[in-house]
């Protein structure tokens, strides 16, 4: 079991993250200060640290991830500089807070307590039976379920489409969960996440002393998923010169670090996703035409929810068994007149939008969600 250690002052919010976190499975310790967080360090063995708002302390050798309130562009650079695996504003986003702690680290055996570690971050290894099912059996589904158990034992690039919201990192965990390389990591990258001045050193890594707060040796992303599957997310918002880097990856199977004049080679699998139309970013100037070729060999597109309307209410059914598990309150039924409201609506932001709905109905609404449910809180 994974352990975490959570630096956060707001005693609400240290509360907070740590039964969501040990509700998904991980060990937590909290602490209020950078003083207190190394004593805790001489006690036990953590795989990760969270840094909250108005906390500076020294990582101590941990991976971790930055918490704030401030969504400025030089505050998340001095965040990844620092050597920060990932930096989230607030309100956090919980399901990117999970997805970054699964990168960083990975199911492992007991240690005794009196253990102190400071080993690198390793990829989190993905199972078949933790990657979320694709709910649905309309043809649309369908055809991708069967595109992905014809695709995932190959070897070939996959450039997975789609609007926002319509699950595409979930098609791409179970092309990896499929392949032959399930038992290595799958190692994600939101590349309209990370500014361009810092997309080099998060995919490629960076030699110690390459820049000015590089205090330590730092592998990229490539590297990381090395063996295994790489996620490269929103790829149509790369920068071009970010993109010729890639290519070259591709190309030779090999990257160099930030500052150095060696080569690494890689065996990586990329599986790339976008919500652009990738011919129309090239016609313009905004895209590789030669990058897209080589990262779609094979093309899967996720449909929009509202063309595939008759998977709505088992989609329901599912986030109401886990919403509710999650909260940790009785289950609860909805009526099926509140089931046809929902079928109905247009969804514009596909399948994040229902769950963040039925998740409001799950909270707002009696024993049972009703039509009068839906008319009032959607």
């Amino acid at each position: 079991m994974a352990r975490v250690l959570i630096l956060e002052q707001s005693k609400s919010m240290r509360n907070t993250l740590r039964e969501r976190l040990e509700y998904e499975g991980f060990a937590t310790e909290a602490a209020e200060s950078g003083d207190q967080a190394r004593d805790l360090c001489s006690e036990h063995r953590f795989d990760a640290l969270i840094v909250g708002e108005g906390s500076d302390a020294d990582p101590m050798g941990l991976p971790f991830i930055v918490l704030d309130c401030d969504p400025s562009i030089e505050r998340a650079i001095r965040a990844f500089r620092s050597g920060a695996s990932d930096y989230l504003t607030r309100p956090i986003d919980m399901n990117r807070l999970l997805g970054s702690l699964r990168t960083i680290t990975e199911p492992i055996a007991e240690e005794p307590s009196s253990v102190v570690t400071t080993r690198p971050p390793r990829a989190r290894r993905a199972k078949t039976g933790a990657v979320e099912p694709i709910i649905g059996s309309s043809p649309q589904i369908e055809r991708v379920k069967h595109l992905i158990e014809r695709v995932a034992p190959s070897e070939a690039r996959v450039l997975i489409t789609g609007e926002n919201g319509t699950g595409k990192e979930l098609v791409a965990r179970w092309l990896h969960a499929k392949s032959p390389r399930a038992a290595a990591p799958f190692v994600e990258v939101n590349c309209a996440a990370i500014p361009s001045e810092l997309i080099e050193s998060e995919l490629f890594g960076h030699e110690r002393g390459a820049f000015t707060s590089a205090i330590r040796q730092r592998k990229g992303k490539f590297e990381q998923a090395d063996g295994g599957t790489l996620f490269m997310d929103e790829i149509g918002d790369m920068s071009l010169s970010a993109q010729a880097k890639v290519l070259r990856a591709l190309q030779e199977s090999r990257i160099s670090r930030v500052g150095s004049d060696k080569d690494v080679e890689v065996n990586v699998r990329v599986v790339a996703a976008t919500n652009k139309d990738l011919l129309e970013e090239i016609r313009r100037g905004n895209f590789r035409e030669d990058l897209y070729h080589r990262l779609s060999v094979i093309l899967i597109r996720v449909p929009a929810l509202r063309d595939r309307a008759e998977d709505i209410p088992r989609l329901v059914s599912y986030f109401l068994e886990k919403i509710c598990a999650e909260h940790r309150i009785a289950p609860k039924s909805i009526s099926q007149e509140a089931l046809s409201l929902l079928s109905a609506m247009p969804w514009s932001g596909n399948i994040r939008e229902l769950h963040n709905v039925v998740e409001r109905l799950v909270i707002l609404s009696g024993e049972s969600i009703s039509a009068n449910d839906v008319k009032c809180y959607c």
